[in-house]
């Protein structure tokens, strides 16, 4: 149980940056800063990957559209980066706790993962880029200030994300109607784009 709120913090963590949870956690236990964080996940490789797909998304999430679709690919991943975070953290390989912990990981990041993903919908029916880069920007620094917090005080960080969760699912309700326009304006170009793939070039005169 003890690790119960650094896993409900790296759960909504995950659900906004997975890479960034695997690479902050994963430095501060190869640099020793923790003692809480598997193995696994200080490997060199790991790092690497995870350090790479981070700066991909670092870019990807600033880009407005670009975003969601990258939100909309990471529906998957994020959660099971969460429930896999979260297991590792448990330790104790097929045992009820590792078992607990995934699901407590996974579920977090799955909502937290739709409320981000929902916030940049709305956002993205705004016509100037800022709000993207703006949004991107804090949602960083949130992960990284949380998780880095959750190393050192795990049951105050689990309560500010639990905050920022509970927040966040709010403002999403709050935005349902921009929300709803988004995915209109979606549906919209998709069809266009079907017509005019199924009219072809126009026939030579």
């Amino acid at each position: 149980m003890s690790v119960i709120p650094l896993v409900f913090t790296s759960g909504w963590a995950s659900g906004i940056n997975a890479y960034a949870v695997v690479l902050l956690l994963g430095v501060f236990g190869a640099t020793g800063v923790s003692d809480e964080v598997p193995a696994a996940l200080q490997r060199t490789d790991v790092l690497i990957v995870a350090g790479v797909l981070f700066l991909c998304e670092v870019v990807a999430d600033k880009i407005p559209y670009v975003d969601s679709v990258w939100d909309t690919v990471h529906t998957v991943i994020r959660p099971v980066a969460g429930a896999v975070i979260a297991a590792l953290l448990a330790g104790e390989s097929g045992s009820l706790p590792e078992m607990t912990a995934g699901a407590i990981g996974g579920s977090t990041a799955l909502m937290s993962h739709l409320v981000k993903a929902g916030t940049r919908m709305a956002v993205n029916t705004s016509p100037e880029p800022f709000s993207n880069i703006g949004m991107s920007i804090a949602e960083d620094l949130g992960v990284a200030g949380v998780v880095t917090f959750a190393i050192f005080n795990p049951v105050a960080a689990a309560v500010i994300a639990a905050v920022l969760l509970v927040l966040g699912i709010v403002i999403v309700i709050f935005l349902a109607s921009r929300i709803r326009r988004f995915l209109r304006r979606r549906a919209q170009r998709r069809e266009e784009k079907r017509l005019a793939g199924a009219e072809g070039p126009w026939p030579p005169g």
